[in-house]
């Protein structure tokens, strides 16, 4: 069970906290739900860590499935490798199959949110036969983003962001100043109004104080720029999936939300219009009844 939304802190008790050897790293993951359940695999992308699920543990565990929520690399408390190469897409991808293996789960659903879902979608694609779901929150296929980038000016000046985070130091010394004034602004003001609640912003800020981890999450980002993705993207998603999409998203436009869906065999898009980047969290019933659907196999991810 979890506290009511804008609380910070979980109630639950089976809140299963280790760290993995995968893939070379140390990863700390929350595990919860019972041990034999249907392994659902949530990942998390900037600027968050596992906790940006904590609306979607308390009811998918108690639906029965098995959790698996990593604090991905370079973030919270997993370990953050030196190196721009340390974080590019394969090796990121490498990560997840590499959890899988260490936790003996040879299929799972998969469900992942900004950076969290460029990862699905890769992983997804290079191996349809270790997923049984994906479930997709506000991040465009990746041959869709790379399009639109290079062909639309409203999408390139959304992602002006990207291009000063290539620089060295400087990005990490303005979001840690006065205690990440930067980051909880650009949190609130990216979300609807009382999206992050200061509690819950309290509870970020802990997770980018950690040695390391600012340059780590952005190092993503520089990778990405510097390391183009390498995994082939050629043929369409094969596994069913879910697109779920807040219009009001100030980073992704709202356009590359159908094209995406098209890259699936089997896809269903549901918009949200009133909500923004954070869905998850601002339509965060409408979502788990969602996620709770689709993962079932019992409907097709009806509103």
């Amino acid at each position: 069970m979890i506290m009511a939304a804008r609380t910070p802190l979980f109630v639950s008790t089976d809140l299963e906290h280790s760290q993995i050897e995968t893939n070379g790293i140390r990863l700390h993951i929350v595990q919860s739900g019972p041990a034999n359940g249907p392994p659902v695999i949530l990942l998390h992308g900037f600027p968050e860590f596992w906790y940006g699920w904590r609306h979607q543990i308390g009811p998918l565990a108690a639906a029965g499935y098995r959790l698996l929520v990593p604090d991905q690399r370079g973030y919270n408390r997993s370990q953050k490798p030196e190196g721009v190469a340390a974080y590019r897409a394969g090796v990121l991808v490498g990560d997840l199959f590499g959890l899988m293996q260490t936790l003996d789960i040879q299929r799972a659903s998969l469900v992942g949110h900004d950076w969290g879902a460029a990862v699905a979608w890769w992983a997804a694609s290079a191996h349809p036969e270790r997923f049984d779901r994906l479930v997709i929150l506000n991040v465009p296929h990746p041959k869709v983003m790379a399009r639109t980038l290079r062909t639309s000016w409203r999408q390139q000046l959304r992602s002006w962001y990207i291009a000063f985070f290539q620089t060295p130091w400087l990005p990490e010394a303005l979001l840690w100043a006065g205690d990440f004034a930067v980051m909880k602004s650009a949190l609130q003001r990216s979300g609807l109004r009382h999206t992050f609640s200061a509690e819950e912003l309290a509870v970020y800020q802990q997770a980018w104080a950690q040695p390391g981890a600012l340059t780590g999450m952005l190092n993503w980002y520089r990778a990405a720029a510097r390391h183009p993705a390498r995994i082939s993207l050629k043929r369409k998603i094969q596994v069913p999936t879910l697109m779920i999409w807040g219009a009001r998203d100030v980073a992704l436009g709202w356009e590359m939300a159908q094209p995406s869906i098209e890259m699936c065999e089997d896809g269903r898009l549901v918009t949200f219009e009133t909500a923004g980047h954070w869905v998850q969290h601002e339509q965060a019933a409408q979502v788990n009844r969602l996620l709770l659907d689709f993962l079932s196999g019992t409907g097709e991810g009806k509103k």
